[in-house]
């Protein structure tokens, strides 16, 4: 069987390439996104693979299925960038995947409230230019500090488990409360309550319709002054120019981010040549306070290795005809 992977990099290409020639499918990879110029790329196929800013929308589904495929294979968790009501009803089944390590995510959470809490980027910039005075670099511990988690799945329970060997104070808040999470260490409460306690907030929620801007101006302005913020997440579950204002007024004391809200066809590629940039995005990065990186959370040895061969398991039952052990419940 073919399969069309779309926005490949060189990153997982191998690992893919391997895993699916292991159970011999042969995989076609197109470096470009999943788009209306691209789409043809398909065509032959009887499968095809994306990535988290691949858009799989009503009218994107509608070609796939005219061009015959019956399988669209995430190689993400998250499905928000799929029209599933438009995959069931043009009889595509979706997978994801769900079992890759939630620590590499976890870990980069820990790793971007570790950096601002101590002021790495600024003392870094400072270094480099053999400037070593310590004033303004003051920091603060985690140590004994009270940190919210919203969204209390695998990866936030695994962050939970993180921050309990740092001797914090962890909240939590899912509206599907997590047993897992209280065995950790974690309390779970009411958003109201985690949003007065918390020093730091990380975000780790599915984007829906319930969470896109979750954080935004109203939910800031009920948070303690100072707050740091981190978000692994998914861009839109916060509100840039509501964390961008707060920024600046100092209502809030630092954000970290993974994603963005506007990073599809932005995030993934190489753009510092380009004469036209994000606005927004430009003036988040400007804010000293302030620290980003380019989705890669996911990005460990150990999770591209799982993240192929959860795609190869999906691909392997299709073909068998059995029924999809990674199959997202409300596709076709």
């Amino acid at each position: 069987m073919q399969v069309a992977v779309f926005s490949s990099c060189e990153y997982d290409r191998p690992g893919l390439q391997q895993a699916l020639a292991d159970i011999g499918h042969q995989a076609r990879f197109c470096v470009d996104a999943l788009a209306p110029d691209t789409v043809s790329f398909a065509e032959g196929c009887q499968a095809v693979c994306i990535f988290v800013n691949d858009r799989a929308d009503v009218e994107m589904l509608e070609h796939l299925s005219a061009a015959g495929i019956r399988l669209l294979a995430l190689r993400c968790a998250g499905t928000d960038h799929v029209d599933l009501p438009a995959a069931r009803r043009l009889g595509i089944a979706v997978t994801r995947v769900g079992d890759y390590s939630p620590h590499s995510v976890a870990e980069h959470a820990l790793l971007l409230a570790l950096a601002l809490a101590r002021q790495l980027p600024q003392a870094a910039a400072r270094t480099r230019a053999f400037n070593f005075a310590l004033d303004g670099l003051v920091g603060f511990e985690l140590h004994a500090r009270t940190v919210g988690i919203i969204g209390t799945g695998r990866i936030g329970t695994a962050f939970a488990g993180i921050l309990r060997g740092f001797g914090c104070r962890v909240l939590g808040y899912d509206i599907a409360p997590n047993a897992g999470f209280d065995a950790c260490g974690g309390h779970s409460v009411s958003l109201a309550e985690l949003q007065a306690r918390a020093d730091v907030i990380s975000l780790h929620c599915a984007l829906n319709a319930q969470t896109r801007h979750l954080v935004d101006a109203a939910f800031l302005a009920n948070c303690r002054p100072g707050l740091l913020l981190v978000n692994t997440s998914r861009g839109a579950v916060v509100d840039t120019r509501a964390v961008t204002d707060a920024l600046q007024s100092g209502r809030l004391g630092a954000y970290g981010a993974d994603v963005y809200e506007r990073e599809a066809g932005l995030f993934f590629g190489d753009h510092s040549r380009d004469a036209v940039r994000d606005p927004l995005l430009s003036e988040l990065l400007a804010q000293p306070r302030a620290l980003l990186t380019g989705h890669q959370g996911f990005l460990t040895d150990r999770a591209l290795a799982q993240i192929a061969a959860s795609v190869a398991e999906s691909l392997e039952d299709f073909a068998a005809g059995r029924a999809l052990r990674h199959r997202v419940p409300d596709s076709g």
